[in-house]
């Protein structure tokens, strides 16, 4: 059956009789058909030898080479003779990353098994998602950006320069895959918590997108990282021997900003125009400029701002299932009003209009926000407000101290988002008990160095009665004659299956409803064996069904508001996702045999 693209209507819904697809978006690529799923590489049989299967980490299996492909791929004896499954060689994987004990050297561990073994990786990360999440993703990956002049080996993404200007389309060009239907880019300028990175930054892009293939099933191949290195404002990286990026001060300005049109305009000529574009860790002020000059130009979106809010106002709904009260009964107060708040507050604004009928604007007036000038009011005498903050700029008077702030405006939900660690004081954490029978105190800054508060700190202070949530993790905390296992608000439970529902609707441009759906997908899943011991999100265990909801939830969404464009409209839209995914399982390494009919060979009698 074949599938194109569409932006009519009246196209007729087919039945599943065939739901893969070579190719979902305009221009269709040619993929080897294989009987255990999508396939992430197809091999031209004439052009790899023996030796590719064992350098090249696509192809490579380990001692789980039977001893046909062995003998047939002339790599007898370079293997032990032992032929290991996929499942023994996962096991043995683990163990030996459980022997270390520093979360840098298990980092470095997977990133050795990534380069390695690539099929392999993504069956041991998909299968401990809850125990390498930490290790693949925050908080390890920070530091590993902060070592990556020490920890790089090999190519993993793009480096573009501001020096590569004019000639970005002919560096794209030399990523080895032609196929990308998603790109993770940075230009390293506020990762995560800490700041200016520069080129280091890379490991946020490679982390990210390793993640939309073990949870999301996005084949690797369709994914590409890419750091923008114009430069780092950081001095003691300039000075660093191993600093792996150019050694000037960031470039800004029309030069910056013609560099980035210049990348976007490259990735659509060389990929098309549904290739999903994701912003990551930009400065403040270039990321919300970006969001609003590129949103309804291509498919692309903002995850610090849009995937943080969604993955924020998921656990705000769950906390309302746990607390039996209404967005609109809410006020909402934010330690910080950067990219992160800012998305989390419209979003929440966005929510009560959809859920409980409150106009936009009076939603807004529940959310207070207080930034490093102090509370966001009209006409504040110091510090003035932002385009981007004036909608939440207020009638009251100024105040600058978040803990007088919090007596003033008794707050029902308390949120961090700024990297100030442990601004919520024990003060603070005993007022919002004082006024509230249980207060929601999210501690959303990372890594966990940055976090606001613990959760231990939240339900000591609070008499147990905190609604917590946090942005990293944190360990099971028992008292109060109770078991708390706090929930981490990763945005890992958004950006891949919001990615994997674009990728396979065709969504040409990205709408904040797209992240309030997926919000409310993934509220949906939060169970009340979740709420009893103080979990506002799933277990992160089941990541890659949550991806498969979330990303059947954008569909239906997206068919049902007229933005998908890959038609004929399926049926069963959560089926037509799942054999789109990619399989980490190994597939033979021979090529297809079968035999002729004997007539074949019979010599013509004249």
């Amino acid at each position: 059956m074949m599938f194109t693209n569409s932006n009519g209507n009246g196209v007729h819904k087919v039945k599943q009789d065939d739901h893969h697809m070579d190719r979902l978006g305009a221009r269709p690529v040619g993929r080897q058909s294989s009987s255990q799923g999508v396939e992430a590489f197809s091999v031209v049989p004439s052009q790899v030898t023996g030796m590719d299967f064992l350098r090249d980490p696509k192809l490579y299996k380990g001692m789980a080479f039977s001893l046909e492909e062995r003998q047939t791929l002339g790599i007898h004896g370079l293997l032990p003779p032992r032929i290991k499954t996929q499942e023994e060689m996962a096991e043995h994987s683990m163990r030996n990353l459980r022997r270390f004990d520093d979360p840098l050297n298990k980092y470095m561990f997977m990133a050795d098994l990534l380069e390695r073994n690539e099929k392999l990786f993504y069956k041991v990360l998909s299968e401990n998602t809850e125990e390498l999440m930490p290790i693949v993703y925050t908080p390890t990956v920070g530091l590993a950006c902060q070592k990556f002049g020490l920890a790089f080996k090999r190519p993993k993404g793009l480096f573009i320069t501001i020096h590569d200007k004019g000639h970005v389309y002919e560096v794209l060009k030399n990523w080895p895959e032609q196929d990308v239907r998603c790109i993770v880019v940075t230009d390293g300028e506020r990762i995560l918590g800490l700041g200016d990175l520069g080129a280091q930054g890379m490991g946020i892009p490679v982390g990210k997108l390793a993640l939309n293939t073990a949870i999301a099933g996005i084949p690797p191949s369709h994914t590409l990282p890419i750091t923008l290195d114009v430069g780092t404002n950081r001095q003691e990286l300039l000075d660093d021997i191993d600093y792996i990026g150019l050694r000037h001060k960031r470039v800004t300005g029309q030069e910056y900003d013609d560099f980035i049109d210049e990348f976007m305009q490259a990735v659509v000529r060389r990929y098309g125009q549904n290739t999903l574009i994701q912003f990551e860790d930009f400065g403040n002020h270039n990321a919300f400029r970006f969001l609003e000059k590129y949103r309804d130009k291509y498919c692309t979106f903002n995850d610090d701002i849009q995937g943080t809010a969604s993955v924020a106002v998921a656990g705000i709904l769950a906390a309302l299932k746990a607390t039996n009260t209404k967005l609109k009964d809410h006020t909402f107060l934010f330690q910080g009003a950067g990219e992160a708040a800012l998305g989390i507050a419209n979003l929440i604004a966005m929510a009560m209009e959809k859920r409980e009928g409150v106009p936009y604007e009076e939603g807004l007036k529940r959310v207070w926000l207080k930034d490093s000038k102090g509370l966001i009011v009209k006409d504040r005498p110091d510090g003035g407000i932002s385009i981007h903050k004036a909608p939440w700029a207020h009638e009251h008077k100024p105040m600058t101290d978040l803990g007088e702030i919090v007596k003033e405006i008794k707050p029902t939900v308390l949120i961090g988002a700024a990297a100030i660690p442990n601004v919520f004081t024990p003060e603070i954490i005993r007022d919002m008990a004082t006024f509230n029978k249980q207060p929601v105190i999210f501690a959303l800054s990372n890594p966990t160095s940055k976090a606001e508060c613990t959760a231990e700190q939240a339900y000591v202070h609070s008499d147990g009665r905190a609604v917590f949530a946090s942005g990293s993790p944190f360990p099971t905390y028992r008292g109060f004659g109770k078991t708390y296992k706090p929930g981490q608000g990763n945005n890992a439970y958004i950006f891949p299956g919001a990615s994997l529902g674009v990728i396979c609707t065709g969504i040409h441009h990205i709408s904040d409803s797209v992240f309030l759906s997926s919000a409310e997908g993934l509220a949906d899943m939060v169970q009340d064996s979740d709420l009893a011991v103080g979990r506002l999100y799933p277990p992160l265990s089941s990541l890659r069904e949550i991806s498969v909801k979330i990303a059947t939830k954008v569909a239906i969404e997206a068919y049902k508001s007229g933005s998908a464009s890959t038609y004929p409209e399926p049926e069963d839209k959560e089926e037509f996702i799942r054999q789109q995914l990619y399989n980490y399982t190994y597939d033979t390494s021979l090529p297809a045999r079968y035999g002729w009919p004997q007539e074949a060979f019979k010599k013509l009698e004249i």
